[in-house]
């Protein structure tokens, strides 16, 4: 029976030290930390975890703010609030929240993030400076997994790992974080064209799902003793429950827990981790740009 990789412990040990470096930053007296995000619509999933976000700043010290405008807003001008936040010498970080309406690329406007405020880690600069080792803003959700696993005492070196999923969000820059001289894992990155795909995930010693499928990694694709890191958030009808449904993940938790020898739980899992280390990145942002300002 695999352990349970609690997100809930973790990312409040995580909260907890990066509450300590804001006191310790503006003891030495600078401003908080200052954090934009900047929301299109009233996506309800975008809606709770922009509020989630919002409560882990304010309890760590940041100055959080989110700016909302109706889903119908023209691209143009939501790359002047980009324009906008990226000449306010007062935001640090700046996060938009994905994803957006249709009509508005995405890439447009992560490109448009100066790359010294991108604490999504999404700009093609700081996505290239992962690549190459340099240092830079790393996506959450990776930089969320990676402390999952060194908190847990869990080796990574030398480690066979396999990520089911290449999105430039988790796949792409989690396989480049393993890969770094300070991880030194194997990776193989597996998706919708991979043959024998149970072939690949048979043979991890970490597994990690991001594919946006309910149940889709199931026990007879993991050896006795991988560590399982469950990305996928999947919402599935219950009529149990007040809301009519549930979610789960992309890993079947029940059967492949009897063999994984670590696991992360959906929801409560690598979700939470995500949010941590979004402020672990504010405060990184607000301590580059007070040295880019003095120099």
């Amino acid at each position: 029976m695999a352990q349970i990789l609690d997100g809930k412990e973790l990312a409040e040990a995580v909260r907890a030290d990066v509450t300590d470096e804001v006191d310790a930053w503006t003891d030495r007296g600078h401003r908080p930390p200052c954090l934009r995000v900047v929301l299109i619509g009233s996506n309800p999933a975008s809606e709770a975890y922009v509020r989630g976000k919002e409560r882990d700043a304010r309890q760590a010290g940041i100055d959080s703010k989110t700016l909302r405008f109706d889903d119908d807003i023209t691209e143009a001008d939501l790359l002047d609030v980009v324009d906008r936040l990226n000449e306010d010498a007062g935001v640090d970080g700046i996060l938009v929240q994905l994803p957006l309406p249709d009509h508005i690329d995405d890439r447009s406007v992560i490109d448009a993030i100066d790359p010294a405020k991108d604490v999504d880690g999404f700009h093609p600069e700081n996505l290239g400076r992962l690549l190459i080792g340099a240092p830079s803003f790393i996506p959450a959700t990776p930089f969320g997994i990676v402390e999952m696993l060194r908190r847990s005492e869990i080796e990574i070196e030398g480690m066979r790992a396999v990520i089911v999923g290449r999105s430039n969000i988790v796949g792409k820059p989690l396989a480049a974080l393993l890969m770094q001289r300070d991880a030194n894992a194997t990776v193989t990155v597996c998706h919708s064209r991979t043959r024998d795909l149970a072939a690949h995930t048979r043979e991890a010693d970490l597994v990690v799902a991001a594919v946006g499928h309910a149940n889709f990694i199931t026990a007879d694709m993991v050896k006795q003793g991988a560590v399982v890191i469950d990305v996928g958030i999947n919402r599935v009808d219950d009529a149990s429950r007040e809301k009519g449904y549930r979610l789960i993940g992309d890993v079947d938790f029940d059967a492949v827990r009897d063999k994984a020898s670590w696991i992360t739980p959906v929801p409560g899992g690598v979700g939470l981790m995500t949010r941590a280390m979004l402020l672990k990145n504010t405060m990184n942002a607000a301590r580059h740009n007070a040295e880019t300002a003095v120099a």
